[in-house]
């Protein structure tokens, strides 16, 4: 990886420039999509899938929202609605998981909404440097957090949607 940092164009971490693949729609550069794939690796390997992999994935998923098409409005919805009962309503990761799935089902309703001008203050790029699994559970924790709140003028939109 090259050791240039440019700001990722959706959620503003600064991540390696650098080319390479990444998301068909959950948009990002490619470092920031880089990044996140070390993250994962260290969600299933080191850390051994640890309950606060569903708040990563949710986080990261809204924070690159991309364009307005079918997959991507979908999957903003989903991983909202994942965020609101996470942190809004305390349900284990386990139980999210099945909410989401439930709410996939009704795709058809979901709108795009339009993405917040900031994506939050925290990123994936201070999950990934988090220093261990308590650091990490504590960051993922705040990341999501952060997420959830970027996008706070479409919260009563996101609990309507739950709701269904």
């Amino acid at each position: 990886m090259n050791a240039n940092l440019i700001p990722c164009f959706s959620c503003g971490a600064l991540v390696p420039d650098m080319e390479g693949p990444t998301h068909r729609y959950m948009l990002s550069s490619a470092g920031c999509w880089a990044v996140y794939g070390t993250l994962l690796a260290r969600d299933y390997g080191e850390y051994g899938y640890p309950a606060v992999h569903r708040l990563s994935v949710d986080a990261y998923a809204v924070q690159h929202p991309g364009q307005p098409m079918k997959q991507a409005i979908q999957s903003v919805a989903v991983h909202l609605i994942g965020l609101y009962y996470s942190l809004e309503r305390g349900l284990p990761s386990a139980q999210v998981t099945k909410a989401i799935g439930r709410a996939a089902q009704f795709s058809d309703g979901l709108v795009w909404l339009d993405p917040p001008a900031s994506m939050g203050k925290i990123t994936v790029v201070e999950a990934a440097n988090a220093d261990g699994l308590e650091a990490y559970q504590r960051v993922a924790k705040e990341w999501a957090q952060s997420a959830w709140e970027a996008w706070s003028a479409h919260h009563d939109q996101i609990r309507k949607w739950a709701a269904l």
